[in-house]
């Protein structure tokens, strides 16, 4: 089950390209730990905040359709470096802000820097795979989560012992940085201009108006970016709210949760050698379902962290095989698919949380992830309709 990992390991341009799936999960895992700094130092409500956290998906969905001539011209590779240090930078502004009107021009730049990166190295990912023959895209994905798990674990503990927000993220855009320069050399050899398709290319490269193939990965994304959303913006707030969890403690909900999630999609290329992704869709479905009822109906904090541990379990293989089928539909431009099912998703992944902050004012936090667990059964029905 894990004697893949051993070929990505050795593999130079692989094992980079996975890092940066690291490094930009523990830029997204530390500022979901930091959320409820947020709240606290501006004195937000749920709804409050879920309407400030609007702006960061907004940032999300205006850049995207930008993404694609953005790496025919720069290329992949040197895309997906440039755009993460640059978002290391910019999450450090959304923190750093003294006044609450600040916090949208910044959440909507990090946005931007997420988006970019977010589809470059995705692209990358997809380039090597089809160029090597390795199955990748599963482990990069559970590095992300290893890095989110990091992060926010990392985050909510230095932060918990009296460590400043702003000095935290200042020492991550070093370590950022650091990591550009780093992997440099191996991801060079990405084959940045590598066509396999011989499918005629359509000429736009930007947004594109998705087919019916398209559709189904869009509308089942949406559901299982909701339930990933819901984590990363919600989990801490949950946990320090409804489970009481000291201060210390806040981020090891979200990190319960990426620790499952980079668990199943570290074996997911293994799995989905042995069972088809319609499958493996569906039940994952079902055990996020039961992750978020769990969370409602076992109160405290012990059962809050197995009901986000199910729920990371249940999302882990979600976006690998969405994102892998996104770049591969035929006769489209170099990450137009997966740039225009991105535009989607990151509406349920960045801008559904907002949806549930107005749930959580209207009736509680329990209540809206209720409504986030009739979703993941939505996803796990229509898994079957995935070509």
């Amino acid at each position: 089950m894990i004697a893949h990992l051993s070929n990505i390991i050795g593999h130079p341009a692989a094992r980079a390209t996975g890092m940066v799936f690291t490094s930009s999960g523990l830029i997204l895992g530390t500022w979901s730990a930091l959320i409820p700094y947020i709240k606290e130092k501006f004195g937000l409500d749920e709804a409050e905040l879920g309407l400030l956290l609007l702006t960061l998906p907004a940032g999300v969905t205006l850049m995207n359709p930008f993404t694609v001539p953005i790496i025919h011209r720069l290329g992949a590779v040197r895309a997906t470096l440039v755009s993460l240090g640059l978002t290391g930078l910019l999450f450090i502004l959304p923190i750093a802000s003294p006044f609450i009107w600040l916090l949208v021009p910044s959440l909507f730049l990090a946005g931007g820097g997420f988006s970019t990166l977010n589809v470059a190295m995705n692209t990358c990912a997809s380039l090597l795979e089809q160029h090597t023959g390795l199955r990748i895209f599963s482990t990069c994905h559970g590095l992300w989560s290893v890095g989110a798990m990091v992060g926010s674990a990392m985050a909510g503990m230095a932060t918990g012992w009296g460590m400043s927000p702003i000095l935290f993220l200042s020492l991550l855009a070093v370590l950022a940085l650091l990591t550009v320069f780093a992997l440099r050399p191996a991801l060079a050899s990405v084959p940045d201009d590598y066509q396999p398709s011989t499918v005629p290319v359509k000429k736009s490269t930007g947004f594109i108006k998705p087919n019916k193939a398209l559709w189904v990965l869009i509308l089942i994304s949406l559901c299982t970016n909701l339930a990933e959303g819901s984590m990363t913006d919600w989990s801490a707030v949950y946990m320090r709210d409804v489970a009481g969890a000291p201060e210390a403690w806040v981020g090891w909900g979200f990190a319960a949760y990426a620790f499952f999630m980079a668990g199943g999609r570290l074996l997911g290329d293994a799995l989905l050698y042995r069972f088809s992704s319609k499958k493996v869709l569906r039940i994952g479905g079902v055990v996020a379902a039961s992750g978020f009822l769990v969370s409602i109906f076992w109160t405290g904090m012990a059962g809050a962290l197995l009901g986000f541990s199910l729920v990371g379990a249940g999302v882990s293989l979600g976006s690998p095989i969405l994102y892998a089928a996104a770049t591969k539909v035929p006769g489209l431009p170099k990450g137009a698919g997966l740039a225009t099912m991105n535009t989607f998703a990151m509406v349920g992944f960045l801008g559904g949380p907002a949806f549930i902050g107005l749930l959580a004012k209207m009736f509680s936090l329990p209540t809206a992830f209720g409504v986030v667990a009739c979703f993941a059964l939505f996803w796990a029905a229509w898994s079957g309709r995935m070509r």
